[in-house]
């Protein structure tokens, strides 16, 4: 197996030098380049570190875990949730929006791009990073899951005071990484439309995150 190039992860690096430098993650990135010569993968290269790129640690106060990234053409760009402006919004993010205007009373944003939220501290974080077109989950457990629980760990050991949105089963397992004394967790059920009845509906995270921040001294997120 012929080495890979490490990927650049910006002010992320000293943090996670150890994780990129393990045989997993060569492996990881000659799956996914394997991959991508049979069928389309998203996000494109260049995009698959763009959370840490937009977040750095020492700007970071939020940590929204998603779980892989859409799966349709145009859609993926490196942030959970998120998709590029002009593209139509995914079920779950038109439930993200509808309960964040519920629960701040304003409108929501006019797009689905939520590069604004990552520039502010929030750390847009999916725990599988690529995705084959159209086959949802394809990427799981190739090893990106043991990557994205290092980067939760290192948070959790690293930063005094972080808000983790955990939304449905999924992100909610991952809370054993985290120490519940030091930081905020805010988990509910996942927006999708197959969950959001289940406890999405009413649980203002967006609020609520800003309260926790509020009471450990830290700026808000402008969410809107």
């Amino acid at each position: 197996m012929c080495a890979i190039d490490l990927p650049d992860l910006g002010s992320w690096q000293d943090w996670l030098a150890e994780e990129i430098n393990q045989p997993y993650f060569q492996q990881i990135q000659h799956f996914v380049a394997q991959a991508r010569q049979k069928s389309p993968v998203f996000p494109p290269p260049s995009q698959i570190f763009r959370a840490f790129h937009l977040t750095p640690p020492h700007t970071m106060r939020v940590l929204l875990l998603g779980q892989d990234p859409y799966h349709g053409e145009g859609q993926a760009h490196g942030l959970s949730f998120s998709v590029p402006q002009g593209c139509p919004l995914p079920p779950s993010l038109r439930n993200i929006f509808k309960e964040l205007a519920a629960d701040l009373g304003q409108d929501p944003p006019p797009h689905g791009d939520l590069s604004h939220w990552a520039s502010q501290g929030v750390l847009l974080l999916n725990t599988v990073l690529t995705v084959e077109a159209h086959q949802p989950h394809s990427h799981r457990n190739q090893g990106w899951e043991r990557f994205t629980d290092a980067v939760i760990q290192q948070i959790s050991d690293r930063t005094d005071h972080t808000v983790f949105i955990l939304w449905g089963n999924e992100a909610q397992r991952k809370a054993k990484l985290i120490n519940g004394d030091r930081h905020t967790l805010l988990a509910s059920a996942h927006p999708s439309p197959l969950g959001a009845y289940r406890g999405f509906w009413g649980s203002r995270p967006f609020s609520q995150a800003n309260a926790a921040l509020r009471a450990h001294g830290q700026p808000e997120i402008q969410w809107l």
